[in-house]
């Protein structure tokens, strides 16, 4: 695989930017998928959690965009932005970060497409005319942002931030969070812990109740037990069907990417977890793809749900 450290891309061509944004996604992905048993892509693939943990609320599309293009970004935006609403300015040369940006607009009710798209389509939806059609989402446009580390003016404000790092305070987070994400959350004396080895579980009491039951082993070291709680969260959310063993060995990277993602969001050091790619070999890019979207949708769904309960904390 390429090594993004080393090198990175750039998206300069502006008649074949758009395919050649999609086309570099897909060729990541494909270079995962052929060397999924080789440490170096284990590395790429945790270089693009580091990303998603800085970005948690972009989509993996975005995020692979970003570490392709520029993995040390730490907070991104455009140019106006960066100039009307922090009194900063992109220093001259800085090269852009190209992401996909959502165009909204007046939406045919029927085909939903905007209204110059639907002119040229065969959709003969005439109930109401364009200037009474809702806005809605019709696709995606190459936007261009910079990171803060190549801009210059005015420091950035300090952001008010819940104490994520803390996990004294993020453990209650997460079992208050438990309800929200669906689950019931136990921990566990170790004297009187049966589940050997393990440090947490995420079981179901019988067929008829399908509300996940999450186990962990209590411990002093609370950053650990919190990341062992997101990891099992990781797989009430995800894998409840998954009876086939084989998936869900696979599925076991995707709750130990969760709980990296959101442990580094929440100031822990999750620089010990090891992702074994190997369990993914023989996978299509398509799957690949698919997992990387459950991974970036889950850690952000357990973010703000524990995002907002620490800052329900905060105000009482």
């Amino acid at each position: 695989m390429t090594t993004t450290s080393d090198s990175s891309v750039s998206f300069e061509e502006t008649d074949a930017r758009r395919d050649e944004m999609h086309s570099t996604i897909e060729a990541w992905i494909d270079d995962l998928v052929d060397h999924v048993d080789d440490v170096q892509a284990s590395e790429e693939f945790q270089e693009w959690l580091d990303v998603q943990s800085r970005f948690h609320d972009y989509s993996h599309r975005n995020t692979l965009l970003i570490q392709l293009q520029y993995p040390e970004a730490t907070k991104v935006a455009g140019y106006n932005t960066w100039r009307n609403e922090f009194d900063r300015h992109v220093q001259e040369g800085e090269q852009a970060i190209w992401i996909w940006a959502p165009i909204i607009t007046k939406q045919c009710p029927e085909c939903e497409n905007s209204p110059s798209y639907h002119e040229q389509s065969d959709c003969e939806y005439d109930e109401k005319s364009p200037e009474e059609w809702s806005k809605g989402l019709v696709g995606f446009k190459p936007t261009a942002v910079f990171d803060v580390s190549q801009t210059e003016g005015e420091p950035l404000p300090e952001l008010e931030t819940e104490a994520t790092g803390d996990a004294d305070d993020l453990v209650p987070a997460l079992k208050n969070a438990a309800a929200d994400i669906g689950v019931t959350v136990r921990i566990v004396n170790a004297d009187e812990w049966e589940h050997g080895d393990a440090t947490g579980v995420c079981k179901y009491r019988n067929q008829r109740d399908l509300q996940p039951v999450v186990k962990a082993k209590a411990r002093s070291n609370h950053a650990d037990l919190a990341v062992t709680l997101i990891h099992e969260y990781a797989h009430a959310l995800l894998h409840s069907d998954i009876t086939d063993e084989t998936e869900r060995a696979k599925r076991e990277v995707e709750a130990e990417a969760v709980a990296y993602i959101v442990g580094r969001y929440c100031g822990l050091d999750t620089s010990g977890s090891a992702f074994y790619l190997a369990a993914w070999q023989g996978e299509d890019p398509a799957s690949i793809q698919n997992r990387l979207g459950r991974i970036s949708n889950t850690a952000k769904e357990i973010i703000e749900v524990t995002d907002a309960l620490t800052g329900e904390a905060d105000e009482t």
